[in-house]
């Protein structure tokens, strides 16, 4: 099936979450479902941006149902509290975990719960938050979970042993570990879904280089610079705006021949049309999703 990222098939009647919506590839992804005909309910941090981000989207398409929920998901109790709202709908169709920390600090930090904050936000929240919607999920046919992977986990070589990073930190393998177990969660949650003969099922998709100098103009949303438009446009041969960014998430979450544990990617690894890609080994090492399943149920449970 030949996949057309700006005619995509219409999505009325479904319901999709997008964490952190509010900028960046989220948006983007929200955008494109929202256009497509999906409620998409922009689940962020701040309330302000999140407003924004629904703002600029009802700007483009008047007709959008589009909402806001606070989520912040480096904070346990703020997840616990989405994941109660976000049960309470008579449907979900889809849940893309996207939110993240894109630079880490430079030296460890901890979040409210005591967790290393990159660990925190790009993965034991979300962690958290899928396994809670899951009853939600599985009360709509054909739901899906999207992990928002990145280029940056094919350069790790961990095994996920320290995943607190308790005896080494460093701003770079905060970030790739975390995409790692992204991805790791995606391919293990797909497997006990398909163990245990659910309906739902997960997919992983990673969003190229993406750069918002190469991306369009959003009032409140998406503002670059004269020069940042100039120095990223630089990166033009390796480098896509985060609307395209977002093709290969949305193409994970709605294109009807898209199946569990599938991998979505641009052509060129970091650009291009979104096509299905292989993972890589560690993320799929089904030794490895158990470990680390087992260790963030222990996390959540202290």
């Amino acid at each position: 099936m030949t996949w057309d990222p700006v005619d995509t098939p219409s999505q009325q009647g479904k319901v999709f979450v997008v964490t952190g919506a509010n900028a960046g590839v989220g948006f983007f992804t929200a955008a494109q479902l929202a256009i497509a005909g999906a409620r998409v309910i922009l689940a962020c941090r701040n309330d302000e941006r999140a407003d924004a981000a629904a703002e600029a989207i009802r700007a483009r398409v008047p007709a959008a149902s589009v909402s806001t929920l606070r989520l912040d998901v480096s904070d346990l109790s703020s997840v616990q509290a989405a994941a109660v709202a976000l049960t309470e709908l008579p449907r979900l169709d889809g849940v893309i975990a996207n939110a993240g920390v894109v630079h880490p600090p430079r030296d460890r930090e901890v979040s409210l719960d005591g967790n290393e904050l990159v660990f925190a936000t790009n993965y034991l929240g979300h962690f958290a938050l899928v396994t809670q919607l899951l009853p939600a999920l599985e009360r709509t046919p054909g739901a899906r979970v999207v992990m928002l992977g990145s280029i940056a986990a094919r350069l790790t070589r961990s095994a996920l042993d320290d995943v607190q990073l308790e005896r080494s930190y460093d701003s770079w393998t905060a970030y790739a570990q975390s995409k790692l177990e992204v991805e790791s969660f995606g391919f293990e949650l797909d497997r006990r879904l398909r163990a245990a003969g659910s309906p739902t099922s997960a997919l992983v998709a990673q969003p190229g280089y993406s750069v918002g100098g190469m991306s369009p103009s959003i009032a409140g949303v998406n503002e670059p610079s004269a020069g940042k438009r100039f120095t990223d446009s630089l990166q033009g041969l390796w480098a896509q705006g985060k609307d395209r960014g977002a093709w290969p998430v949305v193409r994970a979450a709605i294109d009807p021949a898209a199946r569990g544990a599938e991998y979505y990617g641009p052509r060129w690894l970091t650009r291009g049309r979104p096509v299905k890609r292989r993972p890589i080994r560690a993320s799929t090492d089904p030794a490895i999703g158990a470990r680390l399943w087992a260790e963030s149920e222990r996390i959540l449970a202290s």
